[in-house]
């Protein structure tokens, strides 16, 4: 059982942590948004206790930089204030979206064992890239060398569909599809990423602190899960919140993925509504020029 989960915090305490949102100030949104259509918080406080989120690391371990998202200390645990966790949440939902609707890609990153399926699933639901697997140095600051490998990839691809492979010797055969298959495992998340992602989404900087300092570098900006033990300040859109326990994981990955399908529907929308607006003034173009046409006929 991992630090995070052994010690519960009692309903005393979940029941203080949960009636200070109500003295909390509102973090200020990303976008307008209406209180008719949206509900108040994407997540409850009571989700966030039910999937572990207020679990932070042994204090032996905190990085002091995330002492103003502590809530107390107990049995030598951290323990997160799920009040600002569940207000950075939408802030950072409210960011993701706003991406999406602008035709930005937002690259999941979690290469941790309890992550990796989650954050592929939710990748894979919200059409996003991905990275689950070892991250290469110079994923994003050296991404033309990466294309280059994911063009190399494509090419096996493309000769093991085409029966090429089969004419080879089998050591030959061997060799080129574990090179595949080591590629597809790499890069198979980021195929279709055909140029720098708009944004990430971070399940765990501390372990994925490369992928930080790149996106950093580049001016990307990054949405993440920040634990007891990260700096938030190398985040832009930071979640405090317990980046081991799966439920965790998934309650937030979940939000930022609903969140960018939601952009991407607001985005296809509006695309939508400027099409019909070009074919109506073409139209009305076309029908003040039969007009005209006739009258000159009829004169």
């Amino acid at each position: 059982m991992s630090e995070h989960e052994t010690q519960p915090v009692s309903e005393t305490e979940a029941s203080t942590a949960s009636e200070t949102t109500a003295e909390a100030s509102e973090v200020p949104a990303e976008t307008p948004a209406s209180t008719e259509t949206q509900p108040a918080h994407r997540v409850s406080i009571e989700e966030l206790l039910k999937a572990g989120a207020h679990f932070g690391h042994l204090t032996s371990r905190w990085n002091p930089k995330m002492r103003p998202f502590i809530f107390m200390e107990r049995n030598g645990i951290h323990i997160i204030d799920l009040v600002q966790t569940q207000q950075l949440l939408d802030r950072a939902a409210a960011a993701a979206s706003r991406f999406a609707r602008q035709g930005k890609k937002i690259l999941f990153v979690g290469t941790k064992k309890q992550a990796r399926d989650i954050v592929r699933k939710y990748a894979e639901a919200c059409g996003q890239p991905y990275v689950v697997e070892r991250w290469l140095g110079g994923t994003l600051t050296n991404f033309q060398t990466i294309r280059l490998s994911i063009r190399r990839m494509e090419e096996l691809a493309r000769m093991e569909e085409e029966g090429i492979l089969d004419q080879l010797k089998k050591k030959e055969r061997l060799m080129k599809r574990r090179e595949r298959e080591k590629l597809e495992r790499t890069l198979g998340g980021i195929a279709q990423m055909a140029k720098l992602p708009g944004a990430l989404f971070i399940v765990d900087v501390v372990r994925e602190h490369i992928a930080v300092s790149e996106a950093r570098k580049l001016g990307i900006p990054i949405i993440a899960i920040v634990d007891t033990n990260a700096d938030p300040e190398l985040i832009d859109y930071p979640i405090p919140a317990n980046d081991d326990a799966v439920r965790s994981i998934e309650l937030i990955t979940s939000v930022i993925a609903n969140a960018i399908t939601e952009g991407i529907k607001q985005r296809e929308q509006e695309e939508a509504a400027r099409k019909a607006a070009r074919e109506k003034r073409t139209a009305d173009a076309e029908t003040k020029e039969t007009r005209s046409r006739r009258r000159k006929k009829g004169s």
